[in-house]
């Protein structure tokens, strides 16, 4: 999938992801938004290995947190999100292959 593809990949994941927090507290269900990115992910055509987010991430409207995208293929991306209200409301910002990944395939 193209980097263009990708990106389309998340601003659809955007529209689809509406989270719940977990327990009633002020932090997000790390787990379920790693569940939604792999499965937008997936659903665009790039097979996903391991989504990891922080399990720490404040809700914070207008904040940004990063999630590692590892895909089948071996490339590892990072996955940049904006939290867009209280209501834990997610948006992509970008989705990158890693730096690692870029200089390893030179």
């Amino acid at each position: 999938m193209t980097p263009l593809g990708r990106f389309g990949a998340l601003v659809a994941l955007a529209l689809a992801v509406f989270l719940a927090t977990g327990c009633g507290g002020t932090v997000l269900d790390a787990a379920s938004t790693e569940d939604q990115i792999e499965a937008e992910v997936e659903r665009q055509g790039e097979k996903v290995s391991s989504v990891d987010c922080p399990s720490d991430v404040e809700i914070e409207p207008k904040s940004t947190f990063t999630c590692t995208v590892r895909l089948a293929s071996g490339d590892t991306e990072t996955a940049t999100l904006l939290i867009r209200d209280e209501d834990a409301n997610l948006s992509f910002v970008k989705l990158k292959p890693d730096e690692s990944d870029r200089e390893s395939n030179k």
